[in-house]
């Protein structure tokens, strides 16, 4: 009985150490998932409608110009700081409406201005 027992055992141990089909299959569908490389596909209009623009191999996004609030708060601010506002339409919402808002207004150099309001009292963002 006991020697019955130790054969079960060891023939059983034995199974454990062989490679089935099936583990081979799923190990080489595994491999082939891994080595194929999917790109998204990419339309060239971005959401609202305007054509994707890309700057070294990064992917620019505009944004919407809201006014908000505290815009033109904003605006005087800028142009006390040097900011001429002939770079954009002006202070631009760039956070949703609420009692924090944060703005930024295009400079005619290039720069942004950019500042936070928190219940209508705002205060530059640091650069």
């Amino acid at each position: 009985m006991k020697r019955l027992l130790l054969l079960s055992v060891v023939v059983l141990s034995a199974c454990s150490q062989l490679p089935f089909k099936q583990d081979q299959e799923q190990e080489a569908e595994a491999a082939r998932r891994a080595a194929t490389v999917r790109k998204p596909v990419v339309s060239e209009l971005a959401s609202d409608g305007s054509k994707r623009v890309a700057v070294d191999g990064v992917e620019i996004e505009k944004v919407v110009f809201r006014a908000g609030a505290s815009s033109a708060t904003v605006e005087r601010m800028a142009r006390k700081a040097g900011c001429d506002g002939n770079g954009g339409p002006g202070a631009g919402l760039l956070s949703e409406p609420g009692p924090v808002e944060v703005y930024r207004m295009m400079c005619s150099n290039g720069t942004a201005y950019l500042a936070k309001c928190e219940l209508r009292q705002c205060k530059p963002l640091q650069r």
